[in-house]
């Protein structure tokens, strides 16, 4: 049944891929916004949500649904897709070629399943519980890079302004402890680059089931460790993300510094 699930999952995620490259670099038309003026929602995520859920519908009928953009169906079958049409949709907007489709299937235990598909460099990285992560044909490791003042870190930020401000202000300790901090604005594709050893370690606050599901069934799996803590501001969660050595000294930086600044 895993393998079926994932052979689902890496044709669905392909097949929306194309139809997200047929429309990227075109005109912006049909934007909208969501929870603020920076938090942007396209024509091109709606219509590769509605593809994505037509598919699955036509292939697992009975699965739950779970998407970004308000798809929601209850499972008769005991698994859920979790689904991110197009992680990083203002990258998308600006035609910077940082985004993916972001597809994971869960089962009362957890991720089973979980495909990130970066069409931009034909890359799709890939995982099963208990059977290891990949990147095309490449089997993935995390980095074992124990010190964090030789780490490259992995961030984000949120779209509503007082949270990004106390962001920032964390993110400046982060900055003064590890070798240097990327901010490329898909944190599927941030988990799959600490998965790959692109990145030794990833942090950010306040993102969603869709934006992580894939991608830290993908770090797991890779041998990396997964875990989340209290967001800067008000209520959310930060996702940690490093081997296991590195996770907990970036887990312990970063909590210190949300709770020195008394913005719990």
């Amino acid at each position: 049944m895993r393998d079926e699930l994932l052979t689902v999952a890496i044709e669905a995620a392909h097949s929306a891929g194309e139809l997200l490259m047929n429309s990227f670099g075109g005109d912006r038309a049909d934007v909208s916004t969501k929870t603020s003026p920076t938090d942007l929602v396209s024509k091109a995520d709606r219509d590769a949500e509605r593809f994505l859920l037509d598919f699955l519908a036509s292939k697992r009928p009975g699965d739950g649904i779970f998407a970004e953009e308000g798809g929601r169906a209850e499972s008769s079958t005991g698994y859920r897709w979790v689904i991110d049409p197009l992680d990083g949709t203002v990258n998308f907007l600006f035609r910077i070629p940082v985004w993916a489709v972001s597809l994971a299937v869960e089962d009362r235990d957890g991720g089973v399943a979980g495909v990130v598909y970066d069409p931009n460099r034909n890359e799709t990285f890939v995982a099963q519980r208990g059977e290891g992560a990949w990147l095309n044909d490449r089997r993935l490791q995390v980095s074992d890079r124990a010190d964090l003042a030789t780490a490259l870190i992995g961030t984000g930020f949120a779209y509503e302004v007082k949270r990004r401000g106390e962001q920032a202000r964390v993110a400046a300790d982060v900055l003064g402890k590890a070798r240097d901090i990327r901010r490329a604005g898909s944190a599927a594709l941030d988990l799959c680059a600490v998965a790959c050893r692109r990145l030794d370690g990833f942090y950010e606050a306040y993102t969603e089931p869709w934006d992580r599901a894939a991608g830290a069934l993908i770090v797991r799996e890779a041998g990396g460790v997964v875990s989340e803590g209290p967001a800067p501001v008000g209520e959310g969660t930060t996702i940690f993300a490093a081997n296991a050595t590195l996770h907990d000294e970036l887990k312990r930086l970063v909590l210190a510094s949300v709770q020195s600044k008394g913005v719990q």
